[in-house]
């Protein structure tokens, strides 16, 4: 009941009764208990806006959101971080004497969003087209990538320039000698094969090897204690298919190269389940940009078009899809972040593929459009491989759900193709 005037000091320890009133212009000092309905001014510690609620201590400079509860004791450090859309529920509780580190925010829902860390990744195949972009893109996001390369290999150029990328000389008839090198990873991206050429694509030998070499890459992954292993898949292990190509329609690969990666996913997939690997076989469409394979069509057409060359082609008829390189590896680092979850491991087929399915003419033309209208386009006379003119029509719905709406592709057709013709002239 007593009356305090402006100017008057409530020393620290006094105890302040419910029904008390605390007259505007008090000075509090930090560590006295402020009851509901103080006023509290903007030089005082506590700022304006906060709601303190009676019994609670809120240390100097210490920024309290309104409908949180701070337990006594608690040491809450000045540049401590609540994310915008972190949700405190006014029953929780932080136990005395607990420490909030400066750098610790708080994330919604800790079990389903992804680790951003970088973390300690390998690849085999890290000189080639996928792997020498996916490995940029771990060390771009602070990871250390050990590049699994065979004794030997005359691709160590394309080899990204960083000081956390372990170059290890390592081919896959002995890839579990990596192991001391390595000591631990947290993930394995098996993106090396033998037998891509023409000549090799359909011996059986040369993909039996590949087949063998890769069930070893999964033992060393788990050896190295890692959680996630990815490799990479095809489009071919589908053979023909009417409609849509998910992932779960029933596989009739023509030639030996789509058998033998049909048949690694049909060996891994139990594998990595006894050994507690998540699995993840990446099938990938037509990717394409710079560096990619001389022979392949689009590097052939930004290439001969540009010098005025023909172009032999087939009739170009059938359903095509293309995808640029930047937003494939994007997608699988993307499936990376999300799919380290704790619990029971898991596999998936994933296809690696874009939105934008049309008749390959059209995406041709555009190529011969941007390219000034140079060259000559022939169509009708290029030989087709062993599979024919098969249609692909690419469903990516299970790619956006494992990413959870995090990967979008960035490239349009035309873009890539621009952003290939500025880096072949550089």
């Amino acid at each position: 009941g007593t009356e305090g005037r402006p100017g008057d000091e409530v020393q620290p320890g006094t105890e302040v009764r419910p029904g008390d009133e605390v007259q505007p212009g008090t000075e509090g000092r930090p560590g006295d208990e402020v009851q509901p309905g103080t006023e509290v001014r903007p030089d005082d510690e506590v700022q304006p806006g906060t709601e303190v609620r009676p019994g609670d201590e809120v240390q100097p400079y210490t920024e309290v959101r309104p409908g949180d509860e701070v337990q006594p004791g608690t040491e809450v450090r000045p540049e401590a971080e609540l994310h915008l859309e972190t949700v405190v529920q006014t029953d929780a509780e932080v136990q005395p004497d607990t420490e909030v580190q400066t750098d610790a925010g708080i994330q919604p829902d800790d079990i389903t969003q992804p680790d951003p860390s970088g973390g300690v990744v390998v690849i085999t195949g890290a000189t080639g087209f996928i792997g020498s972009n996916l490995a940029r893109v771990f060390l771009e996001h602070g990871s250390v990538v050990y590049a699994l390369v065979r004794p030997g290999s005359k691709n160590r150029t394309a080899l990204p320039v960083h000081e956390n990328l372990k170059v290890v000389d390592c081919g896959l008839e002995h890839v579990e000698d990596c192991i001391p090198v390595i000591g631990h990873a947290d993930a394995f991206f098996h993106l090396a094969w033998g037998g891509v050429n023409r000549e090799e694509i359909d011996s059986p030998q040369v993909q039996a090897r590949n087949v063998a070499g890769s069930l070893e890459c999964v033992r060393t992954a788990a050896r190295l204690g890692c959680g996630i292993f990815m490799d990479a898949g095809s489009r071919v292990e589908y053979g023909a298919v009417d409609g849509m190509m998910q992932e779960d329609v029933e596989c009739h690969p023509i030639n030996q190269y789509g058998k033998a990666k049909w048949e690694f996913y049909q060996k891994a997939a139990p594998l990595c389940r006894e050994l507690g690997l998540n699995y993840f076989h990446l099938r990938f469409f037509s990717v394409y940009g710079y560096g990619d394979h001389p022979w392949s069509i689009i590097s052939t057409l930004v290439r001969d078009l540009r010098r005025d060359k023909k172009v032999s082609l087939s009739a170009c008829r059938h359903q095509w899809n293309f995808m640029y390189i930047e937003d494939a590896v994007q997608a699988v680092y993307e499936l990376y972040r999300h799919g380290r979850a704790d619990g029971a491991p898991y596999s998936h087929i994933v296809n690696i593929a874009g939105s934008d399915t049309r008749p390959l003419r059209s995406f041709v033309e555009e190529i011969h459009e941007i390219a000034g209208g140079r060259g000559e386009l022939e169509y009708g006379t290029f030989v087709q491989a062993k599979e024919g003119a098969l249609s692909i029509r690419p469903d990516i719905t299970r790619l956006c759900r494992l990413t959870c709406g995090d990967w979008k592709e960035r490239y349009t057709f035309r873009r890539g193709i621009e952003e290939t013709i500025e880096k072949e002239e550089a």
